[in-house]
This record gives C-alpha cells, sequence and structure tokens, in this order.
C-alpha cells in the first residue's frame, strides 16, 4: 500500500493521519510493543522478535511514512530508508533496517533511491526531534513537516 501524500493534507491530525495509514496497510499500534513481528519474505511469513530499539523506532518511522509520503512497497521502503539514513538515524537498529531497504532498492530503482538520499538534505528525522510521541501526534502533519524541513506536499 502507498501512502498517499494527498491525503494527509498539511491539516490533518497526525493522530488520525497514523490510525488511517496503519489500517490500510493492515497493522495496529498494538504491534508496537509486541515480543514479535511478522515480515513477508518471498511469500513467507516469518516471525522474528522485537526488541526495545525496534520498538521505539517502528512508530516514528510509520509516521515518516505518512509525513514523506513514501509507500510500503518494497521501493516506498527503500526510499524511506534512503531519506531517513541522510536525515538522521539514532540505533543500530534504524541503520541496519534502512541500509537494507536501501540495499534492496538499488537493486529495483537506483535512480529513486539517489532522488530519496537527496530530498533529505536539510531534513531531519523524528528519530532526532526531542517532543515525546503522544504530544507529536496531537500535532498536524504540517506542522511537523515543518519541524522537520519537510516540504508542504511530502516528497513521494
Amino acid at each position: 500500500m502507498q501512502s498517499d501524500a494527498a491525503l494527509y493534507s498539511e491539516n490533518t491530525n497526525l493522530k488520525e493521519a497514523r490510525d488511517h495509514f496503519l489500517a490500510a496497510n493492515h497493522l495496529s499500534v498494538d504491534e508496537y510493543s509486541a515480543s514479535t513481528f511478522t515480515m513477508g519474505v518471498f511469500g513467507w511469513r516469518l516471525k522474528f522478535p522485537n526488541p526495545e530499539s525496534r520498538k521505539r523506532a517502528v512508530p516514528l518511522h510509520d509516521l515518516h511514512h505518512i509525513l514523506t509520503g513514501y509507500g510500503t512497497t518494497w521501493m516506498g521502503e527503500a526510499e524511506i530508508g534512503a531519506w531517513e539514513l541522510r536525515a538522521g538515524c539514532n540505533s543500530f537498529i534504524t541503520y541496519f533496517l534502512n541500509g537494507g531497504g536501501v540495499i534492496i532498492g538499488l537493486f529495483l530503482s537506483p535512480r529513486r533511491v539517489w532522488r530519496a538520499f537527496r530530498a533529505a538534505k536539510g531534513q531531519h528525522t523524528l528519530y532526532l526531534d526531542s517532543l515525546p510521541y503522544e504530544r507529536l501526534i496531537q500535532m498536524t502533519v504540517g506542522e511537523v513537516r515543518q519541524r522537520l524541513g519537510i516540504p508542504p506536499q511530502g516528497l513521494a
């Protein structure tokens, strides 16, 4: 499912946008704190432990999809990975997951990965932001985009 940047206009409440994004991608906030997570790989559903560092990163990563407009396809994950790497990661797990996404994306569409990396110039991620998550999701999409230096229409 693509993250429809047009759907998440500047005046959309970020919590409402998150809830829509999760529902559209068959996800829920309960998965953020679950002890394991499931990932589809070439048609197989694989279960992995969900470490604390991932539990902290994934809710912010999902908000990045909404704010940038990059989708959740393999290519969208590669784009968001390139964007997050340049705009700022703060943990091994974010570097690892984004690096893996970028490597896959370089095989699929190196130009799109490079474009997403370049688009992040002068921007920063929520990983580096000091506002607590509960406060962030009370803000509008436009307020948070402005805070991170993302254009009003997103990037995708």
